[in-house]
């Protein structure tokens, strides 16, 4: 004996809804975000200006200041906000290189997780059933060298990593590996910015000090005409754009030597 719910319109539409209700969910928060602007807070400003603040609390509250400062990476990531430069050098600063680092690699691992999942479920398999045999070649391809793969794009930083978290999904990548893949491909940039944040703590008091000059002498508009600007540009050097490439070159060897045993043994 049958019931409506195991044929007919409900019973066929319940699973397509529930396969696309998180992507919905995530595009509106997005939208969300950034409709409220949720990025402008995403600055060296705001982390400078409440410096000694911040300061204090993880002082008191160390171990919940490290699970707010992973959720708050983890939804950065998740909703492709602008900041993750901001974020890593922030968790250096606050925390020190090596908590500030593991923090950052758990949240964003975290973050990019989530939407992986997301957009496997949602987008992915649809994809996947609808296009033609030249996608299914290409996830073949990806997913026997998928990790090599993965951590080039990790590595090699021309692609944004909204980008980088995505593509995956869509191209068959299992869940483990993109989760191994993600956290070992930043380690390098992770750590690299982490330490490059732990050491300007001496910069945003410095900053602090001359921005809070520049308030007391007042004026029609003093926060307009006082700039609070920290010089991030050392951070992002050629040499470690370099680095990062080396390492990325180096991701793919593996792909590289089995293609070329492969070609040698059809000979």
């Amino acid at each position: 004996m049958t019931t409506a719910n195991d044929n007919g319109p409900r019973g066929s539409s319940a699973p397509a809804w529930r396969r696309w209700l998180p992507l919905i969910v995530i595009v509106a928060l997005m939208a969300l975000a950034f409709a409220m602007g949720w990025q402008r807070y995403l600055t060296f400003k705001t982390i400078g200006t409440n410096y000694q603040a911040l300061q204090d609390f993880i002082a008191a509250n160390l171990a919940v200041a490290l699970l707010i400062y992973i959720l708050i990476y983890a939804t950065v990531v998740a909703l492709s906000l602008p900041g993750g430069l901001v974020m890593t050098v922030t968790g250096g600063l606050l925390f020190g290189w090596l908590a500030g680092g593991l923090a950052t690699l758990v949240g964003a691992t975290a973050g990019a997780t989530l939407i992986f999942l997301i957009a496997k479920s949602s987008l992915g398999e649809a994809l996947a059933a609808k296009a033609g045999p030249w996608l299914g070649r290409l996830r073949d391809g990806f997913k026997e060298n998928a990790l090599s793969y993965l951590l080039f794009l990790r590595l090699v930083p021309i692609f944004p990593f909204w980008l980088v978290n995505l593509a995956p999904a869509v191209l068959g990548v299992p869940l483990g590996t993109y989760v191994i893949g993600t956290a070992i491909g930043i380690i390098p940039g992770t750590f690299a910015f982490s330490v490059a944040g732990s050491g300007l703590g001496s910069v945003v008091e410095a900053q602090n000090q001359i921005y809070a000059d520049c308030l007391a002498k007042g004026g029609p508009d003093p926060v307009a005409s006082c700039p609070y600007t920290i010089d991030t540009s050392a951070l992002v050097t050629p040499q470690l754009l370099v680095a990062f490439a080396l390492l990325g070159v180096v991701a793919l060897i593996p792909v590289v030597y089995k293609r070329w045993s492969q070609r040698n043994a059809s000979n």
